[in-house]
């Protein structure tokens, strides 16, 4: 029996005959080149899917030397208690997909793909291993302690990286951009909401102190209280987990059982706090309120759905994904920050 002859792998010049237009027009189309017409990018794409071409990306990389992709990489900075494990809290915080899903409105439409590497201390040197290795173009890192060895790491392979919040001046030595929300901010929106409502007897379910941003809410929610001439609210640190929520809860009805207003620096602390509230006899918001942060959907999920502080979480991570391709488009351009505004959800707990 003859064997049977496969029939010849699509060409670019396949392509540009279908198209009709040059192989290099066909080419720069492939490569992305930003300055080609979209009626004419278009009529390729077309003439790509007909013909069944497949790109050589091994060749493309060596002509763009770029990967087509970018890394999310979520550091877990150093080694501390949780009560849960690292890449559990990562897949169950609704924080990370909102990010994911900020970043790929970008992404998408520049045909890039988006890398998750987890990046808990004992994977630190495999991740930048792969950074090195040319793995990827850029990277968008999410981070939350100024102590995080991984931005002057990336910095220092040249490699473009843009942070998901500022670490007290350790981005600027690194030379990488950031964007944030005014954390402290939201914690006086928290405050000033309970004391509008008359509550009286605060405490708050705070981040680790280790983390920036979770003391910067926790300052801003301290220093709405004093304004407001109250006594100084009870302070339990969790770990922005639920079960780290409800652990606080436990500690913070122990020591102040009168309480009657409650802040979670996350949603995920605030509504496990909100459980162990009412599993304890107390009503939310009736005995005691309740108000979130973040306005996730764990939000939109408890019973009675939270009052949060609501950060922009998507269109802050689109405006990440954002700095990043114009600093992998132009490596020249300077380290930038941007800074969002907080706003207050008002629903039932508070």
């Amino acid at each position: 029996m003859a064997a049977r002859r496969s029939s010849p792998r699509p060409t670019l010049e396949a392509v540009a005959a279908v198209a009709g237009v040059s192989r290099a027009t066909v080419s720069r189309v492939i490569n992305g080149v930003p300055t080609v017409d979209p009626a004419i990018v278009e009529v390729v794409e077309k003439a790509i899917d007909e013909t069944g071409y497949v790109p050589n990306l091994a060749a493309r990389t060596l002509v763009t030397r770029r990967t087509g992709s970018v890394a999310l990489v979520v550091s877990e900075p150093t080694e501390r208690p949780h009560t849960s494990a690292f890449l559990e809290r990562l897949f169950t915080d609704p924080y990370i997909g909102r990010v994911t899903a900020g970043a790929q409105q970008v992404l998408r439409p520049r045909d890039i793909h988006l890398a998750i590497l987890p990046a808990d201390p004992p994977a630190h040197d495999q991740v930048v291993r792969y950074v090195r290795q040319g793995h990827v173009d850029g990277v968008l890192l999410i981070t939350s302690s100024s102590g995080d060895p991984l931005p002057a790491r990336f910095a220092a392979l040249s490699v473009p990286v843009v942070l998901s919040t500022h670490l007290d001046g350790a981005d600027e030595s690194a030379g990488v951009s950031w964007v944030d929300l005014d954390q402290a901010a939201g914690g006086r929106l928290a405050a000033e909401h309970l004391v509008a409502h008359g509550r009286t007897r605060l405490a708050t379910v705070a981040g680790p102190s280790d983390v920036p941003f979770a003391r910067a809410r926790l300052e801003g929610f301290l220093d709405a209280v004093r304004v407001a001439g109250l006594p100084e609210p009870f302070v339990v640190e969790g770990d922005f987990t639920r079960a780290g929520g409800e652990a606080a809860a436990r500690d913070l009805l122990a020591a102040r059982p009168d309480v009657d207003g409650v802040f979670g620096a996350s949603d995920l602390m605030a509504d496990g706090a909100s459980t162990v509230l009412q599993e304890a006899g107390r009503r939310v918001p009736e005995d005691v309120a309740v108000v979130g942060f973040d306005d996730s959907t764990v939000a939109h999920q408890a019973h009675p759905p939270l009052t949060t502080v609501r950060q922009p979480v998507e269109e802050m991570a689109a405006e990440m994904a954002r700095l990043l391709l114009a600093a992998i488009d132009a490596p020249e351009t300077e380290p930038r920050s941007v800074l969002f505004d907080p706003t207050l959800v008002v629903r039932g707990s508070a």
